[in-house]
């Protein structure tokens, strides 16, 4: 648990966790130290804050070693840039925008990958070209670091994945991710809302279940967060997130040894040394 962030920041990193652990897109942790924020394009080769043509602070810094794109990925990005703003027509805009998404992507950029690839789906607007953009803002919001862009990225996630869903109102992965982006917004409980309807529909979604469970564990409801991620572990008992949580909100509720028996199954799905301190400390607390 982590009582010195605010509400917005568990939400969105319940939402990166569940992300991560419940089958969707991949991210490379529950919750990074920087934003993703644009790719230096056209930076020197010692990071160099600036912006390019397309609006977005290209910034690299220390703190975002992840996001720093190499002297050749940096040349591949200026030559695309230079040919999307000189692009003849949308058409011809729209095609060099998915290759700078798809090289945005690779430099783990998802902020800019998400805002060529919403230039792309305003060129065509099917549902596919939308959830890419959707998907690639959540991707970047499950990275934010600041109040700020948390909200930023979080909304244009979810301004895209309403329009999916006007498309497609049965796509269950638009709506589950549409419900974890609101989680870190001023109306969580449309977040919640959602997650229901997609529980109703599929009561397996890991990603559903592990964000009702962390939004009872943060309303200190701790029995129907204990239901909650034992559902998320019958269905998947490799999922080390919900093995933890399931440990943290037996222990809660005072079942010592079934919450010993859940963070040792957690310790031991991860190789991850904090991931190991942190069920010692937890259990630890049992004795």
């Amino acid at each position: 648990m982590k009582p010195k962030e605010s509400r917005s920041e568990l939400n969105k990193d319940a939402a990166a966790t569940a992300n991560r652990d419940g089958g969707g897109a991949k991210t490379n942790g529950s919750k990074t130290e920087a934003s993703s924020g644009p790719v230096p394009a056209t930076a020197t080769d010692n990071g160099g804050a600036h912006s390019d043509d397309d609006g977005h602070d290209h910034s690299a810094t220390a703190a975002a070693p992840h996001t720093t794109a190499t002297a050749a990925q940096r040349q591949e990005l200026t030559r695309l840039l230079a040919e999307y703003n000189t692009a003849p027509n949308a058409a011809a805009k729209a095609t060099v925008a998915t290759t700078l998404a798809r090289r945005y992507n690779d430099v783990e950029r998802f902020d800019s990958a998400g805002y060529y690839l919403e230039q792309v789906a305003l060129a065509r607007p099917t549902a596919a070209n939308l959830q890419q953009a959707a998907d690639a803002y959540f991707q970047a919001f499950s990275f934010a670091a600041s109040d700020e862009r948390i909200k930023l990225l979080g909304g244009k996630a979810r301004e895209l994945y309403v329009k999916v869903l006007k498309e497609q109102p049965g796509n269950l992965d638009a709506k589950t991710n549409l419900g974890m982006a609101y989680m870190a917004s001023d109306n969580p409980v449309q977040g919640v809302t959602y997650l229901r309807e997609v529980l109703e529909v599929d009561p397996r979604n890991e990603k559903a279940l592990y964000n009702m469970g962390y939004l009872a564990v943060q309303s200190n409801q701790y029995d129907k967060a204990v239901k909650r991620f034992q559902d998320l572990v019958k269905v998947n008992p490799k999922n080390v997130n919900g093995q933890f949580y399931l440990g943290v909100t037996l222990a809660r509720t005072g079942a010592k040894a079934e919450a010993k028996q859940a963070f040792l199954a957690a310790k031991a799905l991860s190789n991850d040394p904090a991931l190991a301190a942190s069920v010692e400390e937890e259990i630890a607390k049992l004795k």
